[in-house]
């Protein structure tokens, strides 16, 4: 790689920073007196990839070093615009290409304002793993990229490729008096996860029931006290593989997913709010929008589990800026709705990956967008949780993952007396009481941690 020459030994403290939380900016305002707004750089660098994407006919094409990519912009880390001294700037930019993969680019400019030219571009991640890094050379006074070796997700939870596990189900029922009904998720299949039930114990009959919204199952039992503390177990066998973007399977209805539900409604309030997260950026592009949204929900939520939380209410995240996951990717699916972004939701357990056997805490959620002709998958609570993952987040999922059931306001027949079922992950029971709250345990053992 070549150095860089630069008057400033600031410019360290600019690129250290750069896509990384915090920044040098504070000690340029004292260093250089005239300088770009923050806004003048954005324009100058949103104005070449545009115009670059224009002559590639809808694509922006970069070459470094070995890599030939053709991308797509997702969004200007505008807390990282940089003024590198007179006429000369620095701009970190992430750009997707079509597999959904997500590069983090380093441009500096010369010029001025209105009128700036693209001297340099290197890739810097790739899903926010970095390439290199920069080390000083105080004797040139200069900086220098250097190669960053198996920088590896897995060591903030991410297994890549692929995971498999068998996954252990238990559900204790509690005391019953007269009579009860449960029902209870049934994992299965699809383009992402092979699930195969190796054993199901339950004490009496059952049977499964499905629905046709989302092609969920779920194992149905009805109760009776003779059944009172007695254990329903599930085990399964999972080969589960990472996801990316990915495109729709068959005539998927995008409709279904621009509609209320009970506790993610369609409200002026969340309109008003994604309309103002989105800003000026593009009117049409819903992938920059959606980074956008994903973006706002991280800076402006807390994932606090305190007073009422864990039921995926749309309108309690928006005025507590708080909860779990479920309050975190219903907020997004609402704000994504508002302004005609398909979004939809799915719940299960994510499997630790620090260890290969144990228990976990409770339920997983996530959710996907739809832009660009693909179906984009989020974890804004994770991303929120691991700051350094959040570009990893925007567009995948580990492979660490059981999705256990799909979509909101599910309803079964035979089905609960008080209607739809929320989101199932825990099972729902019944009885004349009202419902009934079970003691539920995931636990798991990894089997294999191969990667594809």
């Amino acid at each position: 790689m070549n150095s860089f020459k630069v008057s400033l030994n600031v410019f360290f403290l600019i690129i250290l920073a750069a896509c990384n939380r915090g920044s040098g900016e504070d000690v340029l305002e004292k260093v250089i007196p005239e300088k770009a707004t923050m806004e003048e750089i954005e324009l100058g660098i949103t104005t070449y990839i545009e115009g670059e994407t224009a002559k590639g006919e809808g694509v922006f094409y970069i070459i470094d070093d070995t890599l030939s990519l053709g991308l797509r912009l997702v969004r200007v880390h505008t807390e990282y615009l940089s003024n590198l001294g007179a006429r000369s700037y620095f701009a970190c930019v992430d750009l997707a290409d079509e597999k959904g993969d997500v590069y983090d680019v380093d441009f500096f400019l010369e010029g001025s304002p209105g009128d700036m030219h693209v001297t340099g571009t290197t890739v810097h991640k790739l899903n926010g793993k970095p390439f290199y890094t920069w080390k000083q050379n105080k004797e040139e006074d200069t900086w220098e990229r250097v190669p960053v070796l198996d920088a590896d997700n897995s060591l903030l939870g991410v297994i890549e490729g692929q995971d498999e596990f068998e996954f252990y189900y238990t559900v204790t029922l509690p005391e019953i008096k007269e009579s009860g009904r449960i029902w209870i998720p049934v994992a299965q299949s699809d383009e992402f996860q092979k699930v195969e039930v190796l054993k199901l114990d339950a004490p009496g009959n059952y049977q499964y029931v499905t629905e046709d919204e989302f092609s969920n199952k779920a194992l149905y039992m009805e109760l009776t006290p003779s059944q009172s503390n007695k254990e329903i177990a599930i085990v399964y066998r999972v080969l589960r593989k990472e996801k990316s973007p990915y495109e729709p399977s068959g005539d998927e209805d995008l409709s279904n997913y621009l509609a209320e539900d009970k506790m993610i409604p369609l409200d002026d309030a969340f309109k008003k709010i994604a309309k103002e997260a989105i800003g000026n950026k593009s009117k049409e592009d819903q992938l920059i929008q959606a980074r956008a949204l994903y973006d706002y929900i991280i800076e402006n939520m807390k994932y606090i589990k305190d007073g009422y939380y864990g039921e995926g209410d749309a309108m309690y995240a928006c005025d507590s800026k708080s909860g779990n996951c479920s309050e975190f990717h219903s907020y997004f699916i609402a704000l994504a709705r508002s302004v005609g972004i398909p979004a939809r939701f799915a719940i299960g357990a994510a499997i630790p990956s620090e260890r290969n056997e144990g228990g976990m805490d409770g339920y997983h959620c996530w959710a996907e967008f739809f832009a660009n002709g693909k179906w984009w998958p989020v974890d804004i609570s994770e991303a929120n949780k691991h700051s350094a993952l959040s570009t990893y987040y925007f567009g995948h999922h580990g492979a660490t993952r059981l999705v256990l059931a799909k979509g909101r306001d599910i309803v079964f027949s035979p089905g609960p007396s008080y209607g739809p079922i929320n989101f199932l992950a825990y099972p729902v029971m019944e009885t004349r009481d009202g419902v009934v709250k079970t003691k539920t345990v995931f636990t798991y053992k990894r089997i294999r941690t191969e990667k594809l």
